[in-house]
């Protein structure tokens, strides 16, 4: 072999070494396991335009949208977790069974706390007319049973009522509003598990929630630094009504102790 002939042996084994190594770094860096790599996402703002139409087809053309609010949770919770309670009751549902989860959604009901700090409470038209366009967007997207699964007690008159005006007009699509059935098993557990003889708003079971998924936004130890106990200050205006029912009975925005709350009652309770 000539001077040219094994120089050209050289190059060419430098090459191969050098394509292999580009090749199997490649295959390295884009690695992902086979769940990852076939994973379709359940949120839909993580969907691309490629994937939306797969996820139609998986989800059975099945939306959920969890509702939520921005509105004070007692000294200790965040603003928002009503939705954020919510959206994680849904993220585990969908791990047994592929939905469509549409994003955060906190246009409610929630005239009653304007007066606290953080209250976003949008006009009626405002959130009659937003939850029905964004119905009827998403029908026109293609999905054909849209699931309401609501966190806020605020919303729950509200959306009965939504579901019901649904039959004012033909539609091409339903909406269902989510009301779990009462489970006796799993009341007589939370029963057991609590430690406080009443319970609400903030109180030991939301409190619970959030502190078994989200601890970080949790101040516990500032939970008992307001009392969230009924003032019951209508109880001799009776067989009446009064858009001011939740103030006069909790006036700090707060039902129930949250200091009492436990990662296992919350886990339980999700």
């Amino acid at each position: 072999m000539n001077r040219r002939d094994e120089m050209q042996k050289k190059l060419i084994s430098a090459f191969t070494m050098n394509l292999f190594l580009v090749l199997f770094a490649g295959i390295v860096c884009g690695q992902s396991s086979p769940d990852q790599a076939t994973a379709l996402p359940f949120k839909y703002e993580e969907l691309n335009a490629v994937q939306f139409k797969d996820a139609l087809e998986k989800s059975a053309a099945t939306c959920i949208i969890p509702l939520g609010i921005l509105e004070k949770h007692g000294p200790h919770l965040p603003l928002g977790t009503d939705l954020i309670n919510a959206r994680e009751l849904v993220y585990r549902a969908v791990a047994d069974e592929y939905t469509v989860v549409f994003p955060a959604y906190y246009f409610g009901q929630i005239f009653e706390a304007k007066h606290q700090p953080g209250t976003i409470a949008y006009s009626h038209e405002i959130i009659w007319d937003l939850l029905q366009e964004t119905c009827t967007e998403l029908a026109r997207n293609g999905f054909k049973k849209i699931i309401l699964v609501n966190g806020h007690g605020g919303n729950n008159n509200f959306l009965k009522y939504f579901c019901q005006s649904q039959l004012e007009d033909k539609k091409d699509y339903i909406v269902h509003l989510y009301m779990p059935s009462n489970d006796a098993d799993l009341q007589k557990k939370i029963k057991e598990m609590r430690k406080t003889d009443f319970d609400g708003h903030a109180g030991e079971v939301e409190t619970s929630q959030m502190i078994a998924h989200r601890p970080d936004l949790v101040d516990l130890k500032s939970a008992d630094g307001q009392s969230g106990r009924d003032q019951d200050r209508l109880s001799e205006v009776k067989d009446s009504f009064s858009g001011i029912w939740w103030y006069a009975k909790f006036p700090n925005h707060y039902a129930g102790d949250g200091s009492q709350a436990s990662v296992e009652l919350g886990n339980l309770v999700l």
